[in-house]
């Protein structure tokens, strides 16, 4: 999140920019800089925006709206074919892209956002901004006693879905998986998508939830879904040398080569004429 007109970045980075991920951005962001702007403008982005008639005007999408009503800001879109609004949007990202990411390499996500905090913190909030000539702090500074206060309760909104359960015991919610429970009986399950977490219910009752993973095709299996790990948690230490093979359950007992070679001799001195 960019404060328009200043220059001010918050954070984090993300690497997809699907429903939850963009709610979650933005809390995180509100938190980043202890507050709430009144207005956000957006690119029309389907996340944002899914429509525009002649008498209901911008039709914003649900989730958007409820975390707006939340938080007490006013969503703003982009004028179409307004490239002035649009590069406000758009100009600060040029600047990050290439200040910040060209000749970087990073580890994994928690690596880049740790290298974007730095960043942002000794290089961009510092600068004296090419527009207004004003330091970038010292003026988010003067503004920062105007944001709205972050409400007390936290962000629940819920996006319901509808989904059948794959073989393999997985649910898919936004390109990744989520393991529901051996034993559950419906092959449908409703699914309750938060900002930051994801709910499987069957029936009405819940059976399991998630962190909410970041990215696509990623696969989160809690383990007590599995009957295999649940069974190798609960048994007790053991006193023997056997494995237990999973999903097998029989018991394989290793004992010495010295063993074998002593039956070995027995049997040879038992076959001999």
């Amino acid at each position: 999140m960019v404060w328009q007109g200043r220059g001010h970045n918050g954070r984090p980075y993300a690497d997809h920019q699907n429903l939850p991920t963009v709610l979650r951005c933005h809390v995180a962001a509100f938190e980043a800089i202890g507050g709430v702007p009144r207005e956000i403008l957006y690119d029309r982005m389907k996340t944002a925006v899914i429509g525009e008639g002649e008498t209901e005007g911008i039709v914003y999408n649900r989730a958007l709206v409820d975390l707006a009503r939340h938080y007490g800001f006013h969503p703003r879109a982009c004028r179409p074919y307004r490239a002035k609004t649009k590069g406000k949007v758009e100009r600060p990202f040029r600047y990050i892209r290439e200040d910040f990411f060209l000749a970087r390499s990073f580890r994994n996500l928690d690596d880049l956002n740790a290298q974007l905090r730095h960043w942002l913190d000794s290089v961009a909030n510092p600068r004296t901004h090419a527009t207004t000539l004003r330091v970038v702090n010292e003026a988010f500074a003067e503004e920062r006693p105007h944001l709205r206060p972050l409400p007390l309760a936290a962000f629940r909104s819920v996006l319901k879905l509808e989904r059948r359960i794959s073989r393999e015991g997985m649910v898919s919610v936004g390109g990744n998986a989520y393991s529901v429970p051996d034993a559950t009986g419906s092959r449908m399950v409703e699914v309750h998508s938060l900002a930051d977490e994801v709910r499987i219910f069957e029936n009405g009752t819940l059976i399991a939830v998630h962190p909410v993973l970041e990215g696509r095709r990623q696969r989160h299996i809690h383990p007590d879904h599995r009957r295999s790990m649940a069974c190798q948690r609960s048994l007790p230490p053991s006193t023997d040398s056997s494995v237990v093979l999973q999903g097998a359950g029989d018991r394989v007992s290793h004992r010495s080569l010295a063993f074998y070679d002593a039956v070995g001799k027995a049997m040879a001195r038992e076959n001999r004429p």
